[in-house]
Parts: C-alpha cells; sequence; structure tokens
C-alpha cells in the first residue's frame, strides 16, 4: 500500500528554518495532488500548501511568501522549505496525497517554533 514517511520536523527559534521531507512508497507521478497540512492543538486542521500533478502550488494566506513546497521525482519526494518561522506556526504537520477518491497521510511530525 501507499506509504508516506515524513522527516524534518524539531524545534527552532523564531525566524529560523526547517525543510520537512515527505518520501513515497511510490512514483509521485501516481497522485493527483500533493500537499502538507497542519493542525496546532484547540485548533483545525489547516491547509498549508499543495502542488498538483501538472507543478501548480497553491498556499495558505497564513505561510505565503513564507513557505514554499516543492518535488524531487527522481527520489519520489515532496517538500516543504518553511523559513522566518513564527511562534503561530507550532503545530503537527502532515503529509498527504490523493489519487482518484483516495487520500494517503502521512505519520505527521512536530514543528515546535519558540523562544
Amino acid at each position: 500500500q501507499v506509504q508516506l514517511v515524513e522527516s524534518g520536523g524539531g524545534s527552532v527559534q523564531p525566524g529560523g528554518s526547517l525543510r520537512l521531507s515527505c518520501a513515497s512508497s511510490g512514483s509521485i507521478d501516481s497522485f493527483n495532488r500533493m500537499g502538507w497540512y497542519r493542525q496546532a492543538p484547540g485548533k483545525q486542521r489547516e491547509l498549508v500548501a499543495t502542488i498538483s500533478y501538472s507543478g501548480n502550488t497553491n498556499y495558505a494566506d497564513s505561510v505565503k511568501g513564507r513557505f514554499t513546497i516543492s518535488r524531487d521525482k527522481t527520489k519520489n519526494t515532496v517538500y516543504l522549505q518553511m523559513t522566518s518561522l513564527k511562534p503561530e506556526d507550532t503545530a503537527v504537520y502532515h503529509c498527504s496525497a490523493d489519487r482518484g477518491p483516495l487520500t494517503y497521510w502521512g505519520q505527521g511530525t512536530q514543528v515546535t517554533v519558540s523562544s
């Protein structure tokens, strides 16, 4: 079955950077769309960024200009480069992948931004 393996989470100071990785067990070309979501305590799950099969990207207004979603098809990996991190970015980040009517999820990785 499809497996999405995430890495790169951690703890950083405000203004710092992190790069999250999401490695798929198969070709990422088999997905219509991939993306990153986050959920902080007491908040609803929020869509952070998506990238389509054709390479089109979309971002939440709260991260636009600071985060970049990208992919490396040779590595079957999608990335989320996060810069200028703020305490409000603290959350569990999940990778997702859509194939037809199905959505697959990674295990989640914690990102903590604090002084």
